[in-house]
């Protein structure tokens, strides 16, 4: 089954990759013996269903393919373009090899760690110098990745391909449809952040993974806007965060909530009472939406502005769970 499997696959990649032009799904099942026989012995579904696995398989293994949906008559159309699946010369020096095993362990999801450790697999093959007999060290670093839309987002990133999703801004009462190039991803203080080209807009924009609602599609096409050769995803965010603010916002935290705003302060938390302390933190752009986040554990003192910003949010979370009850 494992060598049946590993020639249908070689011989799809085969296929994606000697042609000039995107073939459709019935070209690939006329041209693949084993998607003929699913096809004459099964039905329709079933070798569907075997496209997509091996795609996917594919994919996996670092195959990029391209999609094009309107190649053949409004038909599907699928590439794989040898210039953009050929690597040059890998050569590592034991320092670079060392930090590429260090990254390849900071990945806790199954998913992402077995292409990490896949990847290690092909740069041994090729004789890149890993000292895998070294012993791991007590503490060791580690990424999470929850949030839904971090894959997709992830392999659109890497293919440069567009995507839309539905993102609810922070304090709004509903999502909204996002048209989005995605350059990069990072992760800041725990919270997974995407930077790209909003095409609705016209502007570059930074979206938090876990407000991005329902499922991220890609879709067909070449980027429209340039993709800068550094993208410093945390600078901006922490730039919308108040990071660097010049003004102080004066809030009171419930007794043994918000962390992250308590690693924030500017001096030490005051004891109100028994329940509440208070804090003196950066205030910038942004800070009302994530005030808002800690709901009823979070009261702002001042300035003014901020705290009738943090109210007109939590009023339209507020209306948004009165009308869905």
């Amino acid at each position: 089954m494992a060598i049946a499997k590993a020639e249908r696959l070689m011989n799809l990649a085969l296929c994606l990759m000697n042609t000039r032009r995107p073939l459709s799904k019935k070209e690939l099942r006329e041209s693949v013996e084993a998607y003929r026989e699913a096809w004459q012995q099964g039905s329709e579904d079933a070798f569907n269903r075997m496209f997509e696995r091996d795609k996917d398989d594919l994919r996996e293994l670092g195959l990029i393919i391209d999609v094009d949906e309107n190649a053949l008559d409004g038909e599907v159309g699928y590439l794989a373009r040898r210039d953009r699946n050929r690597l040059p010369e890998i050569a590592l020096d034991a320092e670079e090899a060392a930090a590429l095993a260090l990254a390849a362990r900071v990945w806790q999801q199954a998913k992402m760690s077995g292409a990490a450790s896949g990847a290690l697999q092909k740069l041994r093959a090729a004789g890149v110098p890993f000292a895998e007999e070294r012993e791991h060290g007590a503490l060791e670093p580690r990424i999470p990745g929850r949030e839904a839309a971090f894959e997709p987002l992830l392999v659109a990133a890497r293919d440069r391909r567009p995507v839309t999703f539905e993102y609810r801004k922070a304090g709004a009462a509903t999502a909204e449809p996002r048209s989005v190039e995605p350059w990069a991803l990072e992760c800041w203080r725990g919270h997974w952040y995407l930077a790209g080209w909003d095409r609705d807009r016209g502007s570059a924009r930074v979206f938090r993974l876990s407000r991005i609602t329902g499922k991220v599609r890609s879709r067909a096409g070449a980027f429209t806007g340039d993709v800068p050769e550094h993208v410093d995803v945390r600078a901006v965010v922490a730039r919308f965060a108040g990071e660097g603010a010049t003004a102080t916002a004066v809030v009171r935290i419930r007794r043994g909530a918000a962390y992250p705003l308590r690693q924030r302060a500017l001096d030490d938390a005051r004891p109100v009472d028994a329940d509440w302390d208070e804090l003196h933190i950066p205030y910038g752009n942004g800070l009302g939406a994530d005030l808002a986040e800690y709901g009823p554990d979070v009261i702002v003192i001042g300035p003014e502005d901020l705290r009738a910003d943090v109210i007109d949010r939590l009023r339209a979370v507020a209306g948004l769970a009165e009308v869905q009850s």
